[in-house]
């Protein structure tokens, strides 16, 4: 079985959260926690690690938009989903400038607005997987590389174990 998406989810109208934790969860790919405050959030990424955010957009103190960009300050890449009841065209642009994974309209019918954030979900955290592969891959790659020359320029196994440890920890 497929290891569970830890997914944190974001918003101030709890009424919602738990609704949304029990139907993202349903599936069976997803490990949900739910907060209602984006400090307590940000609170909550500094001690544990998640696959996803989703977040709305509307809330007290601070927005979506700027818990987007502290996230991306503070925690990087993580994948991010705006997922609101605001609609405007400003909030879609500010989400893509500051690197929104994905941005997602509420409302509508409930089961495919829930299946359309789960297959974002999925798609986000697959590409951001995909992209720690390839980086590790490229670093794999580097250690070989480098390693094969100093195999080929260097005679002394002594001087040539030295090298190849100098290479591990360098790359």
């Amino acid at each position: 079985m497929e290891a569970s998406i830890r997914v944190l989810y974001v918003d101030d109208e709890t009424g919602l959260l738990e609704i949304e934790k029990m139907f993202l969860e349903e599936s069976g790919e997803f490990s949900v926690t739910i907060i209602d405050s984006t400090p307590a959030a940000l609170d909550l990424l500094n001690k544990k690690k998640f696959d996803a955010i989703v977040s709305d957009y509307q809330m007290a103190g601070m927005d979506g938009i700027q818990f987007l960009v502290e996230v991306r300050a503070r925690f990087g890449k993580i994948p991010f989903i705006l997922f609101t009841g605001k609609g405007r065209e400003e909030v879609v642009i500010k989400a893509i400038n500051n690197e929104a994974n994905f941005y997602l309209q509420k409302g509508g019918e409930t089961e495919s607005q829930f299946a359309e954030l789960l297959h974002k979900i999925k798609t986000a955290t697959d590409h951001r997987r995909d992209e720690e592969q390839v980086i590790y891959l490229n670093r794999l790659y580097a250690v070989l590389s480098a390693t094969n020359k100093a195999i080929v320029r260097i005679k002394d196994k002594k001087e040539l174990l030295k090298e190849i440890c100098r290479i591990v920890i360098d790359i």
